[in-house]
């Protein structure tokens, strides 16, 4: 097994080449080439799709006539075959345009950047022809061409004086030092920005308005009224937050009554005035029942009650929830 694995193989003194036998050419110059697919592609027979970079162990020949180089460079044509209903597809390469060109079989999907580059391409040909026709236009576009450029030079070098900056820090020291240098720059810098400020915080200017401004009695004529001028402190700021608590405080208790009235409107209940049914004994009835069940005694004193009852009537019923409550109490079929 380690004859195989030489660089070297040996070769016979009395061995002639002419007498190798030469290997069959394949047919029509097809050469089968495992490839992927360059572009997404849908069937003319089937309508199903194959999707970029599936692979294929296609035929690959060489374009023949006319159109079979380009400056020179050769074309090739590339056979495949549809997965759902084996139809044949061919594609062609394109040197011009550094892509493939479909040819037979089915249809190239859409793709943004292919047709972005041609639209570049055509606007480019437009501006051209324009600059030809106008010359105004073609100056406008040299000077917005050239603003461009110097736009790009400016960030170009500050970009460089940045990193020369960061480099210079960098050599500077160690490699622990350049957080400690960054920041004394940073502090040099704001540093810079203080020095005009004295040491209440303020500049030359701002200090020279604070002291433009006269605190106490206001001058001017007699007639006018007396205005104080003086600076908040602390007792006076604890005054105005008392004043906005007892404020806040009426305010709440507006608040709160109103919310009662509110309720006790909502809580009264509309009054019923119920009216007791009175009994009527007809003489009719008291002779039939006196004559048959009731002892003439008895029927004496049912008159005299029905007689005081009639110069005596009851008295007014109580109003109100406990008058409703009472009536429906006494009221009772017992008696």
């Amino acid at each position: 097994m380690g004859e195989r694995k030489v660089l070297n193989k040996y070769i016979p003194a009395d061995f002639d080449p002419l007498l190798v036998p030469r290997s069959k050419k394949p047919k029509d110059d097809l050469v089968t080439v495992r490839m992927m697919l360059p572009f997404s592609i849908q069937c003319s027979t089937c309508s199903s799709f194959l999707y970029r970079g599936r692979k294929f162990n296609s035929k690959k020949e060489a374009v023949k006539g006319i159109e079979g180089k380009y400056l020179g460079i050769q074309r090739f044509r590339f056979y495949i075959k549809c997965t759902d209903c084996a139809r044949p597809i061919t594609f062609l390469t394109d040197p011009k345009n550094a892509d493939y060109e479909m040819e037979s079989g089915g249809t190239r999907n859409y793709e943004v950047w292919h047709d972005e580059s041609k639209v570049n391409a055509e606007n480019e040909k437009s501006v051209e022809e324009e600059e030809k026709l106008d010359s105004m236009k073609a100056l406008e576009n040299r000077v917005a061409e050239s603003q461009r450029e110097m736009a790009e030079m400016d960030a170009l070098e500050e970009i460089r004086a940045m990193n020369e900056r960061h480099t210079r820090l960098m050599k500077g020291g160690k490699k622990g030092d350049v957080a400690e240098q960054v920041l004394k720059a940073r502090e040099d810098q704001v540093a810079e920005k203080l020095l005009d400020l004295n040491e209440n915080g303020l500049t030359k200017d701002e200090e020279d308005l604070v002291q433009s401004i006269k605190f106490g009695k206001a001058g001017g004529d007699s007639t006018d009224a007396a205005v104080e001028i003086h600076r908040l402190d602390e007792q006076d700021e604890l005054l105005a937050e008392k004043r906005r608590q007892e404020e806040a405080a009426a305010i709440m208790n507006k608040q709160t009554q109103r919310n009662e009235e509110d309720k006790k409107k909502s809580i009264t209940v509309p009054v019923f005035k119920v009216k007791r049914k009175k009994k009527k004994i007809s003489s009719d009835t008291t002779n039939t029942s006196s004559s048959s069940t009731v002892p003439e005694a008895k029927r004496a004193k049912v008159q005299e009650e029905e007689k005081k009852a009639e110069l005596n009537p009851p008295p007014e019923e109580p109003t109100g929830l406990s008058g409703l409550l009472g009536g429906y109490g006494s009221d009772s079929d017992s008696d």
